[in-house]
């Protein structure tokens, strides 16, 4: 059921706040504030921009809290009339932004010192600040968002089939959730992850490749409105952090050999599987063998690489439907997991306004997500829920997003969020660290008897490796890929020809088939179509364990890392909250210390999870290519 949207209080805010900067200072008892307004234009009095501050605070709450159901309705129902509002309350929100942006630029930030004030300031109007110069624009840039949200929810893949006559029947289609990803996580059928491929690819991406090409342009425009030269300016500016991209790149060269490792192993697998036709042992793995439709992560092909077959799997997703567990049992375990830190339960309107399952009457945006609404603490889950591990693990990942909007949420509203975009995303992550151990599926009654021994954990090592080692290149390349685009360093006709470049360079990936300069398969990826920001992944999936290095520590915790368990520990519950509750109210630096002890992300927490993998991938690997042409 779609929320009711009352836009009457931001007509009202729109109304009371225009001039509001000038009149508080002219109603000021000292004149000369006033004065000096009226001459130059500035205000630079900390008293009357921490008393305008406090009252914005208002406007951006009913601003964000109207925001949120507009998208929240249009992506659990995906109708034309939800969509009208969504933009129209784009447009209505986005006058009162406006308008508050205009006032922030007359407060002189360089005369008011070194507090909140400065950075409230400067992360609701300065940090990466975007403003189109006409609501044309807005609408436009909006709208083509929409229409490629759209274009991607919408696609579908179909097939005939004959009959015994001869006659060709009526097709049949496959959405991409669950249908075509149940065909690349399952099938071993070479030809039919080949059909499934490509259909996905084409289906989604020659449509949406000249409004990809508009939605860069506008983009850019916004950027520029903002003061910056381009909008990879913008999505890098949110890190606040002057050599942000030489850290990333600094990131990937330390877990690069690791992933080297993985990939050859896996490579190699895949060879004896489909043979030297389809497999080169020293280039790329095509793109659709990995097990998922972008090759991101590999964990479906467990059963092709298993290490010690007779010792085991860490998967509990029979058991599960073997106990007959439901995804209402999945949301109820994950809350026991926070609420047994000591950490806050989820609030009664979670369970009765989230979207837990796919919907059977009407079009939704499954693709599973967290959503603030900024009052009275309604947080909210969007999923379209299988009773799996893989979908129990994500639960606990979006709960995550959602004990951090808890945690954060008596901050000003300009600190209601990650301390910066990777942190929201590690957080449930490293909670999953723990969920993914023997002894919680064992709490759960998944697991009879956990097992230790030196097979078992590298299966489980190698499991869990196909999930975040897997992931690391493809969490780079999308936005590197981004970043060179919005630059244009990048030309729309070369947009398909420096994806497959970039992605072969970081991943050893390479497309199954040729590609043509009309194609566009980044499209095919939901994050592209919708405009979503991806470093934050690559980031999270490394300082997660980071994070769980230091939890496990908080726990007291003496043993291999990859077998800690939080699960019941408030030492670590209220290390983590001490974290959480800051939002982005400090540099981020500066909340990494705050859990962790340190002030730059780390990957030495990651290399020692999987130490005792990564020395039995080196020796199953002697004698190979390790690394591709």
């Amino acid at each position: 059921m779609s929320d009711v949207i009352n836009l009457d209080t931001i007509y009202d805010l729109i109304n009371t706040t225009s001039g509001l900067l000038e009149k508080m200072v002219c109603e000021d008892p000292k004149l000369d504030l006033c004065t000096h307004f009226l001459i130059e234009g500035r205000v630079d009095s900390p008293e009357v921009a921490r008393k305008w501050m406090d009252i914005i605070n208002i406007g951006e709450v009913e601003v964000k809290n109207r925001l949120g159901l507009a998208m929240w309705n249009y992506q659990t129902n995906m109708t034309h009339y939800n969509a009208e509002v969504k933009a129209h309350v784009n447009d209505v929100t986005g006058i009162l932004s406006s308008q508050l942006s205009t006032q922030a630029d007359l407060i002189a930030v360089e005369n008011i010192g070194v507090d909140f004030t400065t950075r409230r300031l400067y992360k609701l109007y300065r940090a990466g600040r975007v403003e189109f110069s006409t609501n044309a624009q807005l609408r436009e840039y909006s709208m083509v968002r929409g229409l490629m949200q759209s274009i991607y929810s919408r696609g579908k893949v179909c097939r005939h089939h004959h009959t015994r006559k001869g006659m060709i029947s009526r097709p049949s289609c496959l959405f991409l959730e669950p249908g075509l990803q149940h065909i690349m996580a399952t099938s071993r059928n070479e030809k039919e992850l080949l059909w499934a491929w490509r259909g996905w690819h084409d289906a989604v991406g020659h449509p949406m490749r000249a409004l990809y090409t508009k939605y860069v342009d506008l983009s850019n425009i916004a950027a520029k409105g903002g003061g910056f030269p381009d909008a990879a300016a913008v999505w890098i500016d949110r890190y606040e952090d002057p050599v942000f991209e030489q850290e990333v790149d600094f990131l990937w060269k330390s877990v690069e050999p690791i992933y080297r490792q993985l990939h050859t192993y896996v490579r190699r697998k895949l060879f004896d599987v489909y043979g030297p036709t389809v497999v080169d042992l020293q280039g790329p793995i095509p793109a659709h063998l990995l097990g998922n439709m972008w090759a991101q992560e590999w964990n479906n092909i467990y059963d092709l690489v298993e290490p010690y077959p007779d010792h085991g799997t860490a998967d509990v997703t029979v058991k599960m439907k073997e106990l007959q567990w439901t995804v209402h049992d999945m949301f109820k375990a994950a809350n026991r997991f926070f609420t047994s830190l000591g950490l806050d339960p989820m609030p009664p309107s979670f369970w009765t306004k989230s979207m837990v399952t796919r919907p059977p009457d009407r079009r939704v945006i499954c693709h599973g997500a967290a959503m603030d609404m900024v009052k009275e603490r309604d947080v909210r889950i969007k999923m379209c829920t299988e009773v799996t591990m893989e979908d129990l693990l994500t639960v606990h990942h979006e709960m995550g997003h959602c004990q951090y909007f808890l945690q954060y949420a008596k901050q000003h509203i300009v600190f209601r969020s990650g301390a910066n975009p990777a942190f929201h995303e590690a957080i449930g992550d490293t909670i999953a660290l723990s969920a993914a151990t023997p002894s919680y599926f064992h709490r759960l009654g998944l697991l009879s008897e956990p097992h230790y021994d030196y097979e078992s954990t590298i299966n489980f090592l190698m499991e869990k490796a196909l999930f975040k080692i897997a992931f690391l290149p493809f969490g780079l390349l999308i936005d590197k890929w981004r970043w060179k685009v919005f630059r244009g360093e990048v030309e729309p006709q070369d947009y398909n020809s420096a994806w497959w470049e970039m992605r072969q360079r970081y991943q050893g990936v390479k497309s199954p088939l040729p590609r043509q300069q009309d194609d566009f398969d980044p499209g095919a990826k939901f994050h592209v179509a919708s405009g979503t920001p991806y470093i934050r992944y690559f980031i999270s999936y490394i300082v997660q364990f980071q994070f769980h290095k230091a939890l496990c520590n908080a726990a007291g915790y003496e043993g291999p890392l990859h077998l800690c368990n939080i699960y019941d520990s408030k030492e670590a519950g209220q290390k983590l909250r001490s974290m959480l509750s800051l939002g982005s109210s400090l540099p981020w630096q500066d909340a990494l210390e705050r859990l962790t002890g340190q002030r730059t992300v780390d990957t030495s927490a990651m290399e020692e999870y999987f130490s005792p993998l990564v020395q039995w991938l080196t020796r199953q690997n002697r004698g190979q290519t390790v690394g591709w042409d």
